[in-house]
């Protein structure tokens, strides 16, 4: 029977500094937690929260931890695939896994908040759960492609052509959740690509 995990997670899209973030990382530390999950969003929700100072890039708050904690796991919950391209993604993961001595954690899902995607100028395509499948396979067949060989993807979206597949993370095989409320294709894809599924207000 695997031993529980008890982790904290963070919504600092609401309105946390990296230095608040850091505070409550480094006390869920010193408190016995697992890991620090936090949100991958750029945007606030809600009015009652004024959003200020404004956001924090989740993978750039990420790294900055992995040099300040030494025990916590690390991760988003989740990343939408509409924010970074995947190859882009799988460096920026493997990058933060090194810095941390191999304590990271990748949840990727399809993204929901359009008015984020408006108020910052990204794009919100309708076959969202296409990119996410084509991201799942680019993201762990990088990671998984040998040393000094390579990885080429021609998808629908995403196109790699001889990637060198670098840098690779310190962990044999980063844990990847896949989070999302759907009834059917999320869960399929979790199954196929995830170490675990995320899902939450169910009833």
């Amino acid at each position: 029977m695997p031993i529980p995990e008890f982790c904290v997670f963070t919504e600092p899209q609401q309105g946390a500094t990296y230095d608040t973030q850091l505070a409550f990382a480094q006390q869920a530390e010193r408190s016995g937690f697992d890991g620090f999950f936090r949100s991958d969003h750029y945007l606030k929700m809600g009015e009652h929260f004024s959003g200020e100072p404004g956001p924090t890039d989740a993978w750039t708050t990420l790294a900055g931890l992995a040099r300040e904690t030494t025990s916590l796991r690390l991760g988003t919950l989740v990343s939408s695939v509409t924010y970074r391209a995947p190859g882009v993604l799988a460096i920026q993961v493997a990058q933060v896994d090194q810095m941390s001595g191999g304590r990271v954690e990748l949840g990727l899902g399809t993204g929901w908040y359009e008015a984020e995607h408006r108020a910052y100028g990204i794009p919100f395509p309708a076959k969202r759960f296409d990119l996410l499948e084509e991201q799942l396979e680019i993201v762990t067949g990088l990671w998984a492609a040998p040393r000094g060989g390579s990885f080429s993807f021609d998808g629908a979206h995403y196109q790699l052509e001889s990637s060198p597949a670098l840098p690779k993370p310190v962990q044999d095989q980063v844990p990847v959740i896949v989070g999302g409320a759907g009834l059917k294709r999320t869960p399929s894809l979790a199954a196929r690509f995830a170490t675990e599924f995320n899902i939450a207000f169910q009833p």
